[in-house]
């Protein structure tokens, strides 16, 4: 993890890569722990049986478990020491270029894209890419918008 010291010096980092953060399993207990959360039960996240002669050999999560998981994998990766609260304003873009397979390890890859000025802190703008270990492709690439305040 990195430390950011001041909100203001991030004007400085924009269309840089700000941090990588820790590695997450993404298992089948969380997978179907997410599924009972949601409500979406779809065999190919949650019959071991059934998936296990689907298209990737073995369940796996659900695309909107992999984008949950963007908060955690993003305070992994960096905080920034002056900010007092952070709020997601939402995202620009969000796709799931692969599966992500039960028992896979994960981790976000944030590059800065923009930062604006607000009223008592700054709207950020960053590109997260979560990379599978052991796969070539991202398993998430979205457009996170969030402000920071200080």
């Amino acid at each position: 993890m990195i430390r950011i010291d001041h909100l203001a010096s991030l004007r400085d980092r924009v269309g840089q890569e700000l941090a990588v953060g820790e590695w997450v399993v993404v298992d089948q207990p969380m997978i179907d722990k997410f599924a009972e959360a949601t409500g979406d039960h779809q065999w190919i996240h949650v019959d071991r049986e059934r998936a296990a002669a689907g298209p990737f050999g073995t369940t796996v999560a659900h695309g909107f478990l992999t984008l949950s998981l963007l908060p955690r994998l993003a305070a992994s990766a960096f905080e920034i020491a002056d900010v007092r609260m952070s709020v997601n304003y939402g995202l620009n873009r969000v796709r799931f270029p692969a599966p992500v397979p039960s028992g896979s390890r994960i981790r976000a890859r944030l590059k800065l894209l923009a930062y604006e000025p607000l009223d008592g802190g700054a709207q950020l703008v960053t590109e997260v890419t979560m990379e599978r270990e052991g796969s070539d492709k991202p398993v998430c690439v979205a457009e996170s918008v969030a402000r920071r305040y200080l």
